[in-house]
Order: structure tokens, then C-alpha cells, then sequence
């Protein structure tokens, strides 16, 4: 049988990918996981009969006490609080359902659900665990657990972003507003985004963010076009940051701005300008998320 060691390596991705889906902070989900490999260090593995499930309900287990404290955190929060933005790999955006997943626009959907209904949601829509895991990592009854998938699933319905569009539309898309972004051609920009595109901004108080939504092409379109105005000192990238489009905004190189994009029918949605720089130290590097085991276990 695989060493603890091997069978936690093994299920890591996916353990991280729950956890960040619960939570939306890549730093707390590493919390969890180390949370998770404690415990899991200390099991006799001839006791255990499913590693994954076992794996999955101790990082359940623990996001879910996290994620209580992480919501007092959040009610003193300054401004907008927006998921901490992952590079990711190209095989998520590859992976439609787990791209949708964990991009911008699904992660703050999933804020305006209750601790239990988030876990449950996540782990029968997200990861397709049987009801009888979930019943084991949410300490629920089976009939409560479906009661709670069913509300939580219309829930989500209401909420999530409208349809999705194909990565080559997505791409076209996103080309055209990077180009727009580019050159600061404020008629570009009002082609490309729709009337009613959202800005959402995250500086945590720490700098200088939107402090509310900011609605309109027309008002959108003037905040972003800003984005070019430091001249030689800033350079602006493209990269696929939670399975989606997105550009990094670099002052004298140091990362200053993520912006990810939510494009549908070939237009720019939202956009959620993350700034605060405790949230910016995992777009330096790639994340691998995954709905799946790397090997074995």
C-alpha cells in the first residue's frame, strides 16, 4: 500500500482545489491542507477503506471551521472583498466545468451561500461525490444533505453568471479589450463592453481601490483606459488566471493589478480588479488545480 506521504501527494491538487473553492483564498486553503496532512499523518491507512473520501472529508472538515472565521474577517473588510486570483494552467481552462468552477464571477456567487450549503454544493456539483461522502464530511442525514444540495443548486442557479461562451470566442473577445486596454482607445473599449458591465475592486483598504461597484459602459470603459497611464514604468500582460483571461498590470515589476474577465456573447460582463497585495503572491506562480487524482491512491 502507498505511504501516507505518496497517497496525500497524489490527491494534493484536488485537496487545494476543494479547499479554494470553499474558501476563495489560496493562502488559507494551503492552511487547510497542511490542517489536512497533520491529520492524515497520524491514520493507520489498512483502516481506511476510500483514501479520496477520507482526504476530502478532513479538508471539508477543516475549510469549514475556516471558513467561519474567514466570514467575521470579511465583515470588516474595506470595500469589496474579491477571491484571491490563482495563475492557473492551461488544462483548467481546458476542463469547461472546473474552469466555471473556480473562476471570479462563480466564487463570489458561492460567497452568498451559508458555510454547509457551499460545502455541499461544491462537493456534489463541483467534485460529483456521492450523497453518502458528503453525509460523512458535513456531519449531516442523508435527507438533510439532499434538502441542502437541492436549495443550494437553486440558489446558485439564480445567481451565476449568464451562459458561457467557447474558448475561441472567449479568446477573440479578450484580445479585442487587451488591444483596447493597449492603445487606451476609449471607443474600442465601449465596442467591446456591454451596457451593463460590472467593475468590481479589491484594494483591502490597503490601496487605493473602487469602494463600490461601478456599473455602466461608459463609466467602465473611462476607469480602465487609467490602466495605461503610467507610461514606461508599467507593463501589461495577459495570462489565464482561475481558468480564465486575464491581464497583469506590473509597476517597475512588481505586480500591481490583476484583472480578470468575464466575457459573454462576446462581450465584457465583468471585471474584477484585484489590488490588495496580500492577495497578489500566488499570480506569481502557477497553481495546479483539478477535479481528479494525479495517479494511483
Amino acid at each position: 500500500m502507498n505511504s501516507a506521504t505518496e497517497v496525500f501527494i497524489a490527491h494534493r491538487n484536488l485537496l487545494f482545489t476543494v479547499a479554494y473553492e470553499m474558501l476563495g483564498s489560496a493562502a488559507d486553503a494551503e492552511d487547510v491542507l497542511q490542517e489536512t496532512w497533520l491529520r492524515w499523518a497520524g491514520v493507520d491507512l489498512d483502516t481506511v477503506r476510500e483514501q479520496r473520501a477520507f482526504l476530502v472529508r478532513i479538508t471539508t472538515r477543516q475549510a469549514l471551521m475556516r471558513l467561519r472565521t474567514l466570514r467575521r474577517r470579511k465583515e470588516s473588510y474595506v470595500g469589496p472583498w474579491l477571491p484571491e486570483p490563482l495563475l492557473t494552467a492551461p488544462d483548467v481552462a481546458e476542463d469547461v466545468e472546473l474552469a466555471d468552477s473556480v473562476s471570479m464571477a462563480m466564487l463570489l456567487v458561492l460567497e452568498t451561500l451559508g458555510p454547509t450549503e457551499r460545502a455541499v454544493f461544491v462537493l456534489r456539483e463541483v467534485f460529483d461525490l456521492d450523497y453518502d461522502e458528503i453525509v460523512e464530511a458535513v456531519d449531516k442525514t442523508p435527507a438533510t444533505v439532499r434538502q441542502i444540495a437541492h436549495r443550494a443548486r437553486a440558489h446558485v442557479a439564480a445567481r451565476r453568471p449568464r451562459g458561457g461562451v467557447s474558448p475561441a470566442e472567449a479568446r477573440d473577445a479578450f484580445d479585442a479589450f487587451q488591444r483596447a486596454v493597449e492603445t487606451g482607445d476609449l471607443q474600442r473599449l465601449l465596442d467591446i463592453l456591454a451596457p451593463d458591465v460590472v467593475l468590481l475592486g479589491d484594494g483591502g483598504g490597503v490601496v487605493q481601490a473602487v469602494l463600490s461597484p461601478v456599473v455602466g459602459a461608459a463609466e467602465v470603459a473611462s476607469l480602465v483606459a487609467g490602466l495605461v497611464r503610467f507610461g514606461e514604468a508599467a507593463s501589461l500582460r495577459s495570462a489565464q488566471v482561475n481558468g480564465h483571461p486575464a491581464l497583469i498590470l506590473r509597476l517597475n515589476g512588481e505586480i500591481d493589478t490583476v484583472l480578470a474577465v468575464h466575457i459573454d456573447d462576446g462581450l465584457v460582463t465583468g471585471l474584477y480588479a484585484v489590488r490588495n497585495p496580500e492577495k497578489l503572491s500566488r499570480v506569481e506562480r502557477e497553481t495546479a488545480a483539478s477535479r481528479t487524482v494525479v495517479r494511483g491512491g
